[in-house]
C-alpha cells in the first residue's frame, strides 16, 4: 500500500487545489498554477508500510502492495487519511493539536471520520516509550506520528495532511466563515461563544474548536466541535467557484499544508471518488481519564482500540455490487 489527516481534509485543503482543474470554463494556464501549488504541499512518503497485526488486514495490505497504483485509483477502491493539525512555533517543531482519521469509501458512498483524543496514553513507537499521542509529531515529526497512529489503531494510513493550525483560520476567513450548532455558551480566549447558531470567522473558529476544560464532555466534546468545523469547512471549500477567490485560497493551502498525497492521485480522488460521497459518519473513541506519575492521561482500553478497528476494517471493505 502507498504510503501517505487540515484540521483540513482531503475535501477541503488538498481537494480544494482541484477544483480549477474541473471547471471546464477556466483557461489552461490556470491548470499549471493549481500543479505548481500541489508540488509546494507535496512531501514524498515518510515510512514503511505498516503490517497489522490482524491477520485479514494483513493479507489485504499485501495484495494492495503488489497492485500497481493507478490500477487501485481505477478501480477506486477505499483509502484513508491522517490529518495533523499542527501548533507549530519559532525553533520548535510544535505538536499536532488534532489527530483525525478519515477512511473514504465511494462504494458506500461515505466518509468515517474520528478524533484520536490528544491524551491517549500508548506506546509512542521509535521512541520506545509510554507517552500520549500527541507528543509523538514532538518527538519524531510527521513520520513518529504515522507509526504511533497506525500501532494505536492496529491499521494501515495511506495519506497524510499536515496543517499549520494559524493558516486553518485564515483559510477560514477566505471561504467567508463557517456556521455551527453551539450546544452550550461558553467564554474562551477572551471570546464569548453564545448557544445556538453561530457564525465565525477563522480566529474564533479556532478558539471555538480549542476549549475542552470548560466542556462537561473534555475532550471528546472539543473532538466534535472540531468535526463540526471541519465538515463546514468541507462543505465551503467545494463550492468556491469565483476564480480570484480560488487563488487566494491556493495560497494559503500552498503555504499552510504538506501532505504526500500526489497531484494525480488528487485528481483521481476529485474527479473519480468525490461524486460518490454522500454523507459523514462520525464515531468517539470511548475512554476515561487517569492520573500517572502525576500526569493526566486519556485511557483507552484494549477492548475499544479494537472496536475502532474493526470499524475501520469494515468500512474499509468493499460494498458488494448488485
Amino acid at each position: 500500500m502507498k504510503r501517505p489527516m487540515k484540521k483540513i481534509l482531503i475535501w477541503s485543503s488538498a481537494a480544494l487545489a482541484l477544483i480549477v482543474v474541473l471547471s471546464g470554463s477556466y483557461v489552461w494556464y490556470m491548470y499549471h498554477s493549481v500543479e505548481k501549488t500541489v508540488a509546494q504541499m507535496y512531501e514524498p512518503p515518510v515510512k514503511p508500510v505498516y503490517v497489522s497485526r490482524d491477520p485479514e488486514v494483513k493479507s489485504k495490505v499485501k495484495t494492495k502492495v503488489e497492485e500497481a497504483a493507478v490500477q487501485k485509483l481505477d478501480n477506486r477502491e477505499p483509502f484513508n487519511v491522517l490529518v495533523l493539525g499542527v501548533d507549530q512555533r519559532p525553533n520548535d517543531r510544535g505538536r499536532s493539536d488534532t489527530m483525525i482519521v478519515l477512511t473514504v469509501n465511494p462504494a458506500k458512498q461515505s466518509i468515517l471520520m474520528f478524533n484520536i483524543p490528544r491524551d491517549s496514553r500508548t506506546e509512542i513507537i521509535g521512541r520506545g516509550s509510554v507517552d500520549k499521542i500527541n507528543h509523538a509529531y514532538a518527538f519524531g515529526g510527521v513520520e513518529m506520528s504515522l507509526q504511533t497512529v497506525e500501532n494505536f489503531l492496529d491499521y494501515p494510513i495511506d495519506y497524510y495532511i499536515k496543517v499549520n493550525m494559524e493558516g486553518f483560520a485564515r483559510l477560514i476567513d477566505l471561504i467567508g466563515g463557517v456556521k455551527v450548532d453551539n450546544p452550550f455558551a461558553f467564554n474562551y480566549g477572551g471570546h464569548e461563544f453564545k448557544q445556538g447558531k453561530l457564525s465565525l470567522n477563522g480566529s474564533e473558529a479556532l478558539l471555538y474548536s480549542r476549549m475542552r476544560f470548560d466542556d462537561p464532555k473534555g475532550d471528546l466534546g472539543r473532538n466534535a466541535r472540531q468535526r463540526a468545523i471541519l465538515q463546514e469547512v468541507m462543505k465551503s471549500a467545494m463550492n468556491v467557484s469565483n476564480v480570484t477567490r480560488i487563488q487566494d485560497l491556493l495560497n494559503e493551502v500552498g503555504d499552510s499544508v504538506k501532505t504526500d498525497i500526489t497531484f494525480e492521485h488528487m485528481k483521481k480522488f476529485v474527479m473519480e471518488y468525490r461524486p460518490a460521497i454522500n454523507r459523514i459518519d462520525t464515531v468517539e473513541i470511548e475512554g476515561s481519564g487517569k492520573k500517572i506519575g502525576g500526569i493526566w492521561y486519556y485511557i483507552v482500553t484494549d477492548a475499544e482500540r479494537t472496536r475502532i478497528h474493526n470499524m475501520i476494517k469494515d468500512h474499509m471493505t468493499t460494498a458488494i455490487r448488485t
